[in-house]
């Protein structure tokens, strides 16, 4: 059976079931995992995302080696 027909047999078989109590708890599982890897980002958050995908569309990057010596060299003058 696959995913989507799955997903249909579950929602089909749910539309008969009329126990509060296990309705509940699958509410609980499906948010929890619907839930799963959403983040919730402050306005903050969100100004420095596209503050970095405005640099790296106008090329402004800088390589994981070049910036590892940067803060190799950062940290060797503290």
């Amino acid at each position: 059976m696959s995913t989507i027909e799955l997903r249909h047999y579950i929602i089909e078989k749910l539309a008969h079931i009329n126990d509060d109590s296990f309705l509940k708890a699958i509410k609980t599982l499906v948010e929890s995992k619907a839930n799963e890897g959403v983040y919730k980002l402050s306005d903050f958050q969100k100004k420095r995302v596209e503050l970095g995908r405005e640099q790296l569309r106008k090329g402004q990057l800088i390589s994981d080696d070049d910036m590892q010596k940067e803060i190799d060299q950062w940290l060797n003058t503290k």
